[in-house]
């Protein structure tokens, strides 16, 4: 296994210039949909999530079969599957996870008929799925850095609004708030969020990535700012880590990610201060300590 100080020996290696690239998304990834992945946790969306992942791929393959911008052409379908949920999903005979679950599905299912017509397809299909983080090339660096920037921005500018909608929609509605127009921008973030990370932990897995930090993140601390704080800390930790050990040890990058960031979840659920296992089984023992010393015999 390498030591710490030989893998960012490997960073430096001009042979090997792939590696810092793969650390440079890997960290912007994990960043951005800590943040994002705040507003995921808090709103209950993590079916969303999971759906935005599987909406992006046909747009991700159209991008491969023509030789575009992978980080775009998936951009390009998961926002034009948002829109479209957002519309059909304003009919009230039908529930949102419903309509969600026809747009985003009946899209995976075209990615899956685009990507079989072209050559190469298991090869290419293992790389959508699974991440190809050492594969990346230099015109998705710019694409994923100017990307980040601009949802960080967008969250920043529009925390107290997405704040507002998470914690009671309807009284977001009473003040004039857009809750429509909030609810299409909050589905186009995640979803370029989720193109953005594609790269680095592959499809199936990128739901861990926008939600296991947030979810860590949420056991750890009651305030909001913090929150979104240490969810992008975490993710960035677990990308670096998990990077690391997969070269170390030649492990497969995206799984070992979430297997980290999986391990620190675990760690706080057990261990955090006041919302920990640990924590709550103090608590529990507290009134009945106390009980039993009223109890006693003066």
């Amino acid at each position: 296994m390498l030591t710490p100080q030989e893998f960012v020996a490997d960073l430096f290696n001009p042979a090997l210039s792939f590696l810092p690239k793969a650390l440079f998304v890997a960290l912007l990834s994990s960043a951005v949909c800590g943040v994002i992945g705040c507003y995921v946790v808090l709103r209950g969306m993590a079916f969303i999530g999971d759906a935005v992942a599987h909406a992006v791929f046909p747009g991700l393959a159209v991008a491969f079969v023509v030789g575009g911008n992978l980080v775009l052409g998936g951009a390009v379908a998961g926002v034009l599957t948002a829109v479209a949920v957002a519309v059909f999903a304003q009919n009230r005979r039908l529930r949102e996870d419903s309509v969600i679950g026809v747009f985003f599905v009946a899209a995976f299912a075209l990615g899956i008929v685009i990507i079989s017509r072209s050559p190469g397809y298991s090869g290419s299909l293992q790389q959508f799925l699974f991440g190809s983080i050492t594969g990346i090339p230099d015109e998705d660096l710019v694409v994923v850095a100017v990307s980040t920037v601009a949802l960080l921005l967008v969250a920043f500018l529009l925390h107290k609004e997405f704040v507002a909608v998470t914690l009671d929609r309807e009284s977001a509605r009473a003040l004039g708030l857009p809750v429509f127009a909030l609810d299409l921008a909050l589905y186009v973030m995640v979803s370029i969020a989720v193109v953005i990370s594609v790269q680095t932990i592959g499809n199936i897995l990128v739901l861990a990535l926008l939600v296991t930090p947030a979810a860590t993140a949420r056991l750890l601390t009651d305030r909001l700012g913090v929150m979104m704080l240490l969810a992008p800390l975490l993710g960035s930790a677990s990308a670096l880590i998990g990077l690391y050990l997969s070269w170390s040890i030649d492990l497969p990058t995206g799984g070992t990610i979430v297997l980290v960031a999986t391990a620190f979840f675990l760690l706080a659920w057990t261990l955090a201060p006041r919302h920990g296992l640990l924590a709550r089984l103090a608590q529990r023992r507290r009134p009945t300590d106390l009980a039993l010393v009223g109890g006693e015999p003066t």
